[in-house]
């Protein structure tokens, strides 16, 4: 990423979450210590423009492609052929020990995810996702924390976790796959602790559903 570069420009939530992988990556491989780590994913995280976003990995590898692109994204035609897009995923996995994580926004899902939540929690939101395959696997292990799989509507999922004094939710109100649309198969183990799946709007659709409901009753 060029330092000057538009650095004026609004930073959206896809970017903030850009950044805070990369910080992620640098904690689990030593280059930030905790006090480190927190402070500047704060930062990430409140901050509204790319040049505040800029200083947080400029230190760090992959900072400058990773980070923040100052080239807007082609809008997508609302189709799944465009998010299922074949090669590696951006993360291959996530641990919360005592603590939590998530992936949401604009990421690409593995053919293979693993997760771990240790007295800790974890939120892995696919709405704004895109998808390695045809087919993903997600699996998790939960004891005594829990994790959250949001799945937009349409996506297949598959559910077939264990648990022991724990539980894998399934989503409620399934109705069947839109055609193209990937299949989620959630696997894994529960102890003390559970794995919900929930169908939610993406938030763009969510949006543009309150406006015009907004307007229908302005009439």
């Amino acid at each position: 990423m060029s330092d000057d570069a538009a650095p004026d420009l609004r930073a959206s939530d896809a970017d903030r979450e850009r950044v805070a992988e990369v910080l992620r990556d640098a904690l689990a491989e030593g280059r930030l210590d905790m006090a480190e780590f927190d402070e500047r994913l704060e930062a990430a995280y409140t901050a509204r423009t790319y040049g505040e976003l800029a200083p947080l990995t400029r230190d760090l590898p992959a900072s400058g492609s990773a980070a923040v692109s100052f080239v807007k994204e082609p809008v997508r035609d609302g189709g799944w052929a465009g998010r299922i897009t074949g090669g590696e995923g951006s993360s291959t996995g996530a641990v919360a020990i005592l603590s939590g994580f998530e992936r949401k926004g604009r990421w690409t899902v593995p053919r293979r995810f693993s997760c771990l939540a240790f007295m800790g929690g974890g939120e892995l939101d696919l709405r704004e996702a895109d998808f390695a395959g045809r087919e993903v696997v997600i699996n998790c292990v939960a004891v005594m924390g829990g994790v959250q799989v949001v799945v937009p509507p349409g996506v297949e999922v598959v559910v077939r976790g264990i648990g022991v004094m724990g539980a894998f939710d399934h989503p409620r109100d399934d109705a069947p796959p839109e055609p193209g649309a990937p299949r989620v198969v959630i696997g894994g183990f529960a102890f003390w602790g559970g794995v919900a799946v929930e169908r939610k709007l993406p938030r763009a659709e969510r949006r543009r559903l309150k406006e015009q409901r907004r307007l229908d009753g302005g009439r």
